[in-house]
């Protein structure tokens, strides 16, 4: 079932989510209906449980291997700050330059119930960090640097949207159960 997808002005998506206590009927629900919302916005790799107006802690990525839950998620490490190209469900037909960092780990639930470090370079580091901002009530205009130099003749860091975007040329990430 397709769950509708906020957009930009609705107050959900400023919300900072609450944790998920267990893993349960409910949660694998949730993941199903945002598994299918994801399914049918092509050439998108992620989705938070507040763009769907759900205030947990859950977010979905699909980097073309099947969909991956990560629940509860926190940044433990970062590494290499740079600038990436990013566009969001949420705020339809721009892309934005963001500050991002190269590589991350982040602690993390699976679905299952298992937990993990996850370590993830170039553009997978660039989707964690970016679906973990909207569990923390952060947009991508939020992050825009204006100190950054447009590209091709723009006066500010929104542009028309091209996808894919990428980071770097890297697409790891790197599970480990703790």
């Amino acid at each position: 079932m397709v769950m509708e997808i906020r957009i930009i002005g609705d107050p959900a998506l400023r919300e900072k989510c609450r944790d998920v206590g267990s893993v349960d009927e409910e949660v694998e629900d949730l993941f199903k209906r945002m598994r299918d919302t994801l399914a049918a916005s092509p050439g998108r790799v992620g989705l938070a449980a507040p763009q769907v107006g759900v205030l947990k802690r859950i977010f979905i990525y699909d980097l073309g291997h099947g969909p991956n839950c990560i629940i509860n998620p926190e940044i433990i490490e970062t590494e290499n700050k740079t600038v990436c190209e990013e566009g969001c469900l949420s705020i339809p037909g721009i892309s934005i330059s963001v500050p991002r960092f190269q590589r991350v780990k982040v602690r993390c639930a699976t679905l299952s119930g298992h937990k993990i470090v996850l370590e993830a370079e170039g553009f997978p580091a660039q989707v964690l960090q970016h679906e973990y901002d909207h569990l923390e009530g952060v947009l991508i205009i939020d992050r825009c640097d204006l100190d950054v130099p447009p590209s091709q003749d723009t006066k500010s860091c929104w542009r028309p949207r091209v996808f894919p975007p990428r980071c770097c040329s890297t697409n790891t990430i790197i599970s480990r159960v703790y």
